[in-house]
């Protein structure tokens, strides 16, 4: 346990002195939100299950105590870590983790600890999808037709209404890992033979579209104080499940539409002091039920940064510091800067091992030393949906970024 002296001041407008960050160590970039935190004056105090040791210096320093504990999801060792906190600095303003896996943990805390923020009344409409879809109704944005599994006979009877293929995925669940595209009654009756120990599972009607994103920091008064959105050309459920390469790119500038879905959403669902990553399809053919080609369908919404390192993409295309305008967020409920003009394209591109591609590592690195931003091999967990190497990569033109994923995806 890590204790060093608390700061008795608060900076002018301040509205957020003790905020405790859950899990501060990982994932690794995520430090960096308790490093602004603390530079804006907020006593900041980590909860992980990390020894003090292993922690990186800067976070060592941004970090006002560090409460280490055997297990994350132990919620009694939790509940004590909060409550020593709590006695120990008294009541605390915030508490946040930015990451979905411990949504309903830090819902659970704030509700016991009656700490400011999303509580556990809140969270069925923000983790169940079939939940979500009567607030983006009253958003006026259209879902697919969906269907909570139960038996075969019940999803025959979907699937003669909706046609094949089919959608199926955790009713409360995150990423495309247990995501699972049907497309014939083989299929169907091979899922439902699956033990999944219990797991309900929405089943839902195929949209044929891309995915697009709203991503925004809202204030406390549900108003956004900075809002990007990216687009997902090839399917995740498909780069999961087939091993194919993985890409996702941050837009230069966020369509006029998306924007307007994504406000509406967020009213919907009374979002307010929070890192949002709402996504949407854009259809890319007509659709009997959905509409026109073109049109911009509810997928789901998240309520934390979009995953990985998309926060270091935001920054690198929008020439800011999303992990400060967090920060910023939470302790002056503004930004404290001013936006800056240049903007760009950031594609993420991630290739499989096991594939033979036209250009090496070396190849790549040497074509594209000026544009790419970083790159990495990236360990298994994170391997499934982003790729084995990954390539972030900053371009001023479409036309250009377009051409470096045809450069680094090429097959010999």
């Amino acid at each position: 346990m890590f204790y060093s002296q608390t700061r008795d001041y608060e900076e002018e407008g301040m509205i957020m002195r003790n905020f405790i960050f859950i899990s501060p160590h990982f994932p690794t970039n995520y430090e960096n939100f308790c490093v602004q935190l603390h530079e804006n004056g907020v006593n900041v105090f980590g909860i992980g299950d990390t020894p003090y040791e292993n922690l990186t210096d800067s976070l060592k320093t941004a970090l006002t105590e560090y409460y280490k504990v055997d297990s994350m999801e132990d919620y009694d060792q939790m509940y004590r870590a909060v409550a020593f906190l709590c006695y120990k600095h008294g009541s605390m303003d915030g508490l946040e983790s930015n990451n979905e896996y411990w949504l309903e943990q830090d819902a659970r805390l704030r509700t016991d600890f009656n700490i400011p923020g999303m509580k556990t009344a809140d969270m069925e409409h923000v983790k169940y999808k079939s939940k979500m879809k009567p607030y983006y109704a009253t958003a006026g944005i259209p879902t697919a037709r969906y269907h909570l599994v139960t038996d075969l006979t019940e999803s025959l009877a979907f699937v003669e209404k909706v046609g094949y293929p089919v959608i199926v995925k955790p009713d409360n669940g995150v990423g495309a890992t247990t995501t699972y595209k049907l497309k014939s009654e083989d299929e169907l009756r091979a899922f439902h033979e699956e033990d999944f120990h219990g797991v309900q599972f929405i089943m839902e009607e195929f949209v044929p579209g891309e995915i697009y994103s709203y991503d925004a920091i809202m204030n406390s008064k549900g108003e956004p104080i900075f809002e990007t959105g990216n687009h997902t050309p090839i399917s995740i459920m498909d780069s999961v499940n087939n091993h194919d390469d993985s890409v996702f790119y941050i837009e230069k500038h966020i369509a006029d539409d998306v924007r307007a879905a994504g406000r509406a959403a967020v009213k919907s669902f009374g979002v307010k002091s929070r890192f949002v990553h709402f996504e949407f399809f854009r259809l890319t053919e007509d659709h009997d039920y959905l509409g026109k080609k073109g049109k911009i369908i509810g997928l789901e919404v998240n309520y934390r940064p979009s995953g990985g390192f998309t926060p270091d993409m935001i920054n690198y295309a929008c020439s800011t510091d999303v992990y400060k305008d967090w920060a910023d967020m939470v302790a002056f409920d503004r930004l404290t800067k001013e936006e800056y003009p240049d903007k760009y394209y950031c594609v993420s591109a991630g290739c499989r091992k096991e594939k033979h591609y036209l250009h090496s590592y070396e190849e790549v690195m040497a074509a594209y030393k000026d544009d790419i931003m970083m790159t990495t091999e990236l360990p298994e967990v994170l391997a499934s949906a982003m790729g084995d190497r990954l390539y972030l990569a900053r371009f001023a033109e479409k036309e250009a970024m377009d051409a470096f994923i045809s450069y680094v995806f090429a097959t010999a």
